[in-house]
């Protein structure tokens, strides 16, 4: 709204600064002045306050910059299983233990995480290690090293490849 205000504000002063000005009578003028020129009245403050806007626009646009930067950023390269991997990687979680995937949302992302690990190359025991971490805690508990490969290894079969 603000924006709106000066823009219209900056249009009307430029249409009064240059309904003052007056010619010289020359015909050497830039083709904006001559498609200004021709009328009088309307047609006159009508391109001053067109030419105004256009000239204020990219100003305008600075302040909207912070609402663009809003705008959904795009994937981070890290593979999201769709609805039937998600259904096969909670039913491989669950066989592992039944409190990983209480919260399917919950063991995405961690599964997700898992496969950070794995496509960056980490030594299988880091990888092992930091599955187990991200699974443990409230009503999960400590896991096995067993349960933590099988963790590994239903992330690997369900969608990160």
């Amino acid at each position: 709204m603000r924006i709106a205000t000066r823009i219209i504000g900056t249009a009307a002063l430029a249409a009064l600064a240059l309904t003052g000005c007056g010619s010289t009578g020359t015909t050497t003028t830039s083709p904006k002045t001559t498609a200004a020129a021709p009328a009088e009245g309307s047609v006159k403050t009508e391109a001053p306050k067109a030419e105004a806007a256009k000239s204020e626009a990219p100003k305008s646009e600075a302040p909207a910059a912070p609402a663009t930067s809003a705008a959904p950023k795009p994937a981070s390269g890290i593979p999201s299983p769709d609805a039937a991997q998600t259904a096969a990687l909670v039913a491989a979680l669950n066989a592992v233990h039944p409190a990983l995937a209480v919260k399917a949302d919950k063991a995405v992302g961690r599964a997700r995480n898992v496969c950070t690990d794995i496509q960056r190359a980490e030594s299988d025991a880091l990888v092992l290690k930091n599955a187990k971490a991200r699974f443990e805690g409230g009503d999960v508990p400590p896991l096995t090293d067993a349960q933590g490969l099988a963790i590994v290894a239903a992330v690997k079969a369900s969608f990160c490849k």
